[in-house]
């Protein structure tokens, strides 16, 4: 069996070509900005184009004006645009205008398992890991020593 490379930005465009057209799309996540709730490689996620306001705490795809795609949470919607974080970071990016978002986030096959709006995670990361973006660091940082610990 042959094994074929494909252009990450080749390949996202096709699946925004899909979803434009109204279909919704699978993707496994590559990165590690959506850690801890998506881990890069492990798990995948299901998009498609958004049909309903977007809102603090959505997880959104868009495309960066260098041409660059980004899965993150919102972090805050703003007359001039959405600000956004991945769930790993501490930096807000943003103005992001609504036409540079293609996407909307409508659930993860985490470890295995589909979490959807509503589940306990899901809520968990857009109602309180958004609300402590400046935190999140150090908490990751005590996580690592504690697993760390439990390991050895």
């Amino acid at each position: 069996m042959e094994i074929k490379t494909v252009d990450t930005m080749e390949y996202v465009t096709t699946l925004r070509e899909l979803t434009e057209d109204g279909h919704e799309v699978r993707m496994v996540i590559s990165g590690n900005s959506m850690s801890p709730f998506i881990i890069h490689h492990r798990d995948s996620i299901c998009f498609k184009k958004p049909d309903q306001d977007l809102k603090k705490g959505d997880i959104v795809f868009y495309q960066r004006d260098n041409g660059q795609y980004v899965c993150h949470r919102i972090y805050k919607v703003k007359k001039d645009g959405y600000y956004i974080t991945g769930d790993n970071q501490n930096i807000i990016e943003g103005p992001i205008r609504r036409n540079q978002i293609f996407a909307i986030i409508t659930k993860v096959n985490r470890k295995g398992k589909w979490i959807e709006p509503g589940d306990f995670w899901w809520e968990f990361f857009a109602k309180v890991w958004i609300r402590i973006v400046p935190l999140r660091m150090m908490i990751m940082k005590i996580y690592g020593i504690c697993k760390k610990g439990f390991i050895s």
